[in-house]
């Protein structure tokens, strides 16, 4: 008796997806963010007499735009905390830490900072704590270095009315966001993946509608079945629809203007997306046939190229654009 052969191993690889946002500030935030970086800390007051830290534009009970700013002790008190034993990278300490929300002396809401405590069991809700300030400071939540624990008693009297008036006010502001994981693509692309590194595109065909998905999906989400059944397709396509990419990509050593398009493999269902290279790109045009160039080396093809033959009959691609 013969052994069954066991499944390829499903791939697994780490992704991280990142995205520098750009944004600008309006008045409020941006005279908070320039206190910061002046050592100040100022909140809003609504028409309630609520004086909000951070600061927000609009009464999130009315909704009236709020422009009233004041300012705030440095001191303040934990209302609530979790401990962090294992911090993670751009985190705001690199030891471990407890996140707190601290309502500083003269505000009525909480601050969302990091606690430098030696552990946990030293810190609690109603403990006294203060601002550490960062070394350097440039107008960013991280001019807050941390809070810290602090023994002295709470700031006398109300918040201060401030007029917000500063000297090179911090008018906008880069938001990294990043996210680290491990992706995996599961059974049926990891089973594309690897044809492609024969040089091959496959793809799995629906036992209901017999439409071949490329890349494959595992299952057909018209009818909702499973698709084990592999199909080869390809290696040629047409071009169904396109577009001129005039924005060179960042780390994308490509020259623009290039063309980026769906084309349909002879035998697939569905288009996929491929780069249109060796043709001039004011000549791409639908019903282009194409194939792959592949690289030395690579794993995928590299951009497409016409094959030389006639255009493609609009009909036979028209339900796949």
């Amino acid at each position: 008796m013969t052994a069954a052969a066991s499944p390829p191993e499903v791939l697994r690889a780490p992704l991280v997806v990142e995205f520098p946002f750009t944004r600008s500030l309006g008045p409020v935030q941006s005279a908070f963010l320039t206190g910061l970086r002046e050592g100040v800390v100022l909140g809003v007051k609504t028409s309630g007499g609520k004086v909000m830290v951070p600061p927000v534009e609009y009464d999130p009970v009315t909704a009236e735009e709020i422009r009233e700013l004041v300012e705030v002790a440095t001191t303040g008190t934990v209302t609530t905390w979790a401990w962090n034993g294992l911090p993670r990278p751009g985190q705001p300490l690199d030891t471990p830490f407890a996140w707190v929300l601290v309502r500083l002396d003269g505000a009525d809401t909480a601050l969302l900072h990091a606690l430098d405590a030696p552990g946990p069991e030293a810190v609690r809700t109603g403990m006294r704590v203060r601002v550490r300030w960062a070394t350097d400071r440039a107008g960013a939540i991280t001019d807050i270095a941390c809070f810290e624990p602090y023994e002295g008693p709470p700031a006398a009297g109300e918040a201060v009315p401030h007029d917000g008036g500063f000297a090179d006010a911090v008018t906008g502001i880069v938001a990294p966001a990043r996210l680290d994981y491990t992706y995996s693509p599961g059974r049926a692309q990891t089973a594309y993946i690897n044809a492609l590194s024969e040089r091959k595109t496959v793809g799995e065909r629906c036992p209901s509608c017999h439409k071949v998905y490329v890349p494959p999906r595992g299952a057909c989400p018209t009818c909702g079945v499973a698709t084990t059944d592999q199909v080869e397709v390809g290696p040629a396509g047409t071009v169904t629809t396109y577009c001129i990419v005039n924005i060179k990509a960042r780390n994308l050593d490509i020259e623009v203007p290039y063309v980026y398009a769906h084309i349909a493999l002879d035998g697939a269902g569905l288009a996929l997306h491929g780069r249109i290279g060796g043709i001039p790109y004011d000549q791409v045009r639908m019903g282009l046939r194409v194939e792959p160039v592949w690289t030395e080396g690579g794993r995928y093809p590299d951009h497409y190229r016409p094959t030389g033959e006639p255009d493609a009959d609009y009909d036979a691609y028209k339900e796949l654009i």
